[in-house]
């Protein structure tokens, strides 16, 4: 069995046009999903990887065994000098938050930067007062371009520029091996529910 045990994305109707979430003068990219282990390794935290990276509060932490072992997330990449997708998405994601209430506490959101060169944590930090967004189960995460290269190639996310990040939510039951994708323009109320599904326990196991 591969190490992703992949569930059905959300089905629902969208909000917004395709192009709402793309960033200006790009189209919007072939999303990939979160990519498969070679070698068939059951080990996640192998291929995750425990790079160490740091929040927007400067802390540093393991990004499988501290961001990723044992909780329900949701990620995303985004960009702080972008002025389209990303704070849109941000805005999305938020109202996602708000719409689960109690139980968002159980539900860590992971926004990862594609652009580690400018955005350094005081950068991120300052992203998440402006949007409204700091709290301590949302982590905005950055690190050197090596390590966000290694970080964002292991949920399929391989980016020339920073601008060409897929603008895909990728959630999952990091301990039961359950994954899915869901469209940023799909109600929040949907992806709070895929979310919520998440947290429930696996029949059978």
């Amino acid at each position: 069995m591969k190490l992703f045990d992949w569930i059905a994305p959300v089905a629902c109707c969208c909000l917004f046009s395709s192009m709402a979430f793309a960033h200006e003068g790009h189209a919007a990219p072939p999303v990939a999903g979160v990519a498969q282990p070679a070698s068939g390794t059951h080990d996640a935290k192998t291929w995750f990887t425990d790079t160490p990276l740091q929040d927007q509060n400067g802390n540093t932490l393991r990004f499988y065994s501290d961001a990723l072992q044992n909780r329900v997330v949701l990620l995303n990449v985004i960009f702080t000098s972008c002025n389209d997708a990303c704070p849109l998405i941000t805005r999305k994601l938020k109202e996602v938050r708000e719409v689960l209430g109690d139980k968002a506490d159980g539900i860590t959101f992971i926004s990862l930067t594609s652009d580690p060169l400018r955005d350094t944590p005081a950068v991120l930090k300052a992203y998440t007062l402006k949007q409204g967004v700091d709290g301590p189960h949302w982590l905005f995460l950055t690190g050197d371009k090596a390590q966000m290269d290694l970080v964002l190639g292991r949920i399929g996310q391989i980016v020339p520029t920073p601008e060409q990040h897929s603008t895909q939510l990728i959630v999952g039951d990091v301990a039961n091996k359950r994954w899915s994708k869901i469209r940023p323009d799909a109600p929040a109320a949907a992806i709070a529910q895929r979310l919520q599904l998440l947290t429930m326990p696996v029949v059978g196991r």
